[in-house]
């Protein structure tokens, strides 16, 4: 299935333009969850984590409402084992605890302690403080533009990789 042509471009205009976007998103990828940019908020948080663990006290921090362990997995598109793991070491550092779910008394919902909170609040910030100044240059129009397209790209994404993994199962 190709791309869809849109404003009256060509489908190999639209590929071509796709195609030389791919290594830019790869990039700024590479930047912020590679980079020493992810190890520079994890300091100014004050956190002795990893990557992975922080991984899933952000995932908590920005759904602000207890999670079950398999929802965090799904948020993070990673497997619920891997998740396991980390939420105990994350219970161990007492900055996440484990609740009742009240809809399911044999299941367990996860959420940040107030120390996870402000250590999460912390890292976001480092991050956010981070972006502004790398953009603070920018006219009001390009912020503005960048959120917005930025926005439009993430759910456009998800919306079709969601269609894909809800699509038909292959033949056996």
């Amino acid at each position: 299935m190709g791309a869809r042509p849109s404003d009256g471009q060509e489908p190999g205009q639209t590929q071509a333009e796709v195609l030389a976007v791919m290594p830019r998103l790869a990039q700024l990828s590479n930047a912020v969850s590679r980079g020493r940019l992810a190890e520079r908020a994890v300091e100014a948080a004050g956190l002795r984590l990893d990557r992975p663990a922080v991984a899933v006290l952000m995932t908590l921090h920005v759904a602000d409402k207890p999670l079950r362990i398999g929802e965090i997995a799904e948020k993070m598109q990673v497997v619920g084992p891997h998740v396991t793991r980390q939420v105990q070491e994350l219970e161990r550092r007492g900055l996440v605890r484990r609740i009742g779910d009240p809809h399911d008394r044999r299941a367990s919902l996860i959420e940040p302690t107030d120390e996870g909170t402000a250590a999460a609040d912390r890292y976001a910030s480092s991050l956010v403080g981070w972006f502004t100044e790398a953009i603070a240059d920018w006219s009001d129009q390009d912020r503005g533009d960048l959120g917005r397209l930025l926005g439009r790209l993430a759910d456009d994404v998800t919306a079709h990789l969601t269609r894909l993994d809800d699509g038909p199962a292959p033949p056996r």
